[in-house]
């Protein structure tokens, strides 16, 4: 036990020589993970919606490492083979996938259109479960990898006018102990990190409606709301060999408002 206890090293938290993909990875929680990633030491591979990825760009450059961006629709299924296979026909393999682009859509339920429902679906969960599936594929046959899936606090809770993004991530963090529990013996380990409120543009709506943004941040023990940085320890620890015997989590950052 005593020689177990005296390999542990900071090394362990290096991604020095990975090769990681991030979906979305060009904006807001996506780009902090990113950046993260590259600051530990791996190159990435970067899923974009958007053509200026500059900023993106140089601050994962003035870390000395590579990065690649993929401009697609994951919402479209047959994108999540294309993204995979053009990272390993890029970088050579795939070491860590960070499912994190998603979107959200509000409506009273009785007023919810079936076009939201379907558009948070297909990207939230759909693109999660393919990507994952096809990654794993790669994975598996490397025998090393890890899967990390961004769920949310509506991973745990309901929410008011956003039933598809409460099922979509109900679902992300279902499919973060499914695949574990198929993976995790090909040495591929699967988590998620449930992020509370956090300033990005997907919570702009709510943080301008005064009432609303005041009755939240008084419910977060920590009295504030996140910003993408503070997903970032996270992101790499999972994404590290200190992370190597953690399978099936869904890990809150959420300032303390499901112990609230």
């Amino acid at each position: 036990m005593l020689d177990n206890l005296q390999e542990f090293s900071l090394d362990f938290f290096s991604l020095k020589g990975k090769v990681a993909i991030v979906t979305g990875g060009n904006s807001g929680i996506g780009q902090a993970c990113s950046v993260a990633l590259a600051k530990a030491g791996a190159d990435l591979f970067i899923t974009t919606y958007s053509s200026d990825v500059s900023e993106t760009k140089r601050l994962i450059e003035a870390e000395g490492r590579r990065v690649e961006f993929f401009e697609c629709d994951l919402s479209k299924r047959e994108v999540a083979k294309e993204v995979v296979a053009k990272c390993v026909e890029v970088f050579g393999k795939v070491d860590i996938l960070v499912n994190n682009a998603g979107t959200i859509r509000r409506a009273p339920l009785v007023e919810h259109p079936e076009e939201y429902w379907d558009a948070v679906l297909s990207l939230n969960l759909d693109a999660t479960y393919f990507l994952s599936q096809e990654a794993a594929k790669v994975m598996v046959k490397q025998k090393s990898g890890k899967i990390i899936n961004i769920a949310s606090m509506l991973s745990f809770q309901g929410g008011k006018f956003v039933p598809g993004y409460t099922a979509s991530k109900h679902g992300v963090a279902g499919l973060t102990k499914a695949f574990a529990n198929e993976l995790a013996e090909h040495n591929v380990q699967t988590n998620a990190i449930a992020p509370g409120y956090v300033e990005t543009a997907n919570t702009a709506p709510i943080r301008a409606d005064e009432n609303r943004y005041a009755e939240i941040t008084s419910r977060i023990p920590a009295a504030k709301w996140a910003t993408p940085a503070d997903l970032q320890g996270v992101v790499v620890f999972l994404a590290s060999r200190a992370a190597d015997y953690m399978n099936g989590a869904v890990v809150p950052v959420d300032g303390g408002w499901l112990a609230r």
